[in-house]
């Protein structure tokens, strides 16, 4: 199957996790839906509440799970917040200068788990038939 285009995801990253988790792969994705979720809304609560302490914990959980996904620049984006934050917090400073990040934190993460959810696709991939009994024609 050719990877879907893109240039949020390194297909490379994302085809090497899908080896290694096999079958839980799409298991996997749905919790990576719910706990960036969680991860986006608490960045977003932090930014209004100007509280970079809270912005550390859920940015950096982002990070990781959009890395393990080869989600590259969400996962960036992600670190870029937290280590902003973690300046803010050992400087006594507010995070106001995250607010462009933040405002596009959520349309980033939406438009990357909708393409690894496409591409994680039963109908894809069925779409895209590979290897031994490929027709042709």
């Amino acid at each position: 199957m050719a990877p879907l285009e893109s240039e949020l995801i390194d297909w490379t990253v994302c085809r090497a996790t899908r080896s290694a988790l096999g079958p839980n792969f799409v298991r996997i994705l749905g919790y990576f839906r719910e706990d960036g979720t969680v991860s986006v809304s608490k960045i977003e609560e932090a930014m209004r509440a100007k509280d970079p302490v809270a912005m550390v914990m859920a940015a950096h959980t982002l990070k990781g799970e959009a890395l393990q996904f080869g989600a590259l620049r969400l996962s960036v984006t992600a670190e870029t917040i937290e280590m902003t934050a973690r300046a803010c917090v050992e400087h006594h400073d507010t995070p106001d200068e995250l607010i462009e990040l933040v405002v596009a934190l959520r349309a980033m993460f939406e438009e990357t788990l909708a393409i690894l959810e496409e591409d994680a696709s039963p109908v894809v991939q069925q779409r895209h038939p590979q290897g031994f009994g490929h027709r042709f024609g």
